[in-house]
């Protein structure tokens, strides 16, 4: 009456703890799957530059694919940047184009081009007619002393271009 016995837990052979412990094993940790996406989503960006420039392709090329056979209008764009800087990793730089900004006539993209970079294309900006004014600022990679090209692409098909000398002397693409 008082003597029951429970039945005992069923123990595990020495094959069943291996095979649980393979099977626990291969599941990823919350950790080691961020990682690991976190990895694979740098990895597929890095072949992508902001402008999609091929690295082999001078900034003639980089030019020439912007205005076709357009013929620039010199010395419109406004480019703000220092003349000397001193660490080519974080260059600012400001780029404006006097512009009424309305439906037919505005600014619709500036192009940025750095002619001694390894991708010469730095950045594309687009603009709308909300957009108010035609500037852009922010900090750009210089890898040596080189010229900025900035090219703005009217609505109505024309260019404007302007060119800047920034001398660097601590390069910030490697080299």
């Amino acid at each position: 009456m008082g003597l029951e016995r429970r039945a005992a837990a069923p123990t595990l052979g020495a094959r069943e703890k291996r095979v649980r412990l393979a099977v626990h094993s291969s599941r990823l940790s919350r950790r080691e799957f961020a990682l690991g996406a976190g990895a694979g989503i740098a990895v597929l960006g890095l072949p992508f530059a902001v402008v999609g420039q091929d690295p082999s392709q001078g900034w003639e090329q980089a030019v020439k694919k912007v205005l076709g056979d357009a013929k620039p209008i010199e010395g419109k764009v406004l480019i703000d940047m220092p003349e000397i800087a001193e660490n080519g990793n974080t260059v600012p730089f400001t780029i404006s184009v006097d512009s009424p900004m309305s439906e037919t006539d505005r600014v619709k993209v500036i192009h940025i081009i750095a002619t001694a970079n390894p991708q010469p294309g730095v950045a594309v900006f687009r603009f709308s007619p909300l957009s108010g004014k035609a500037t852009v600022a922010g900090r750009m990679r210089l890898a040596r002393t080189q010229d900025v090209i900035g090219i703005a692409e009217l609505s109505d098909g024309r260019f404007l271009t302007s060119k800047r000398n920034v001398k660097v002397t601590i390069g910030g693409c490697g080299g």
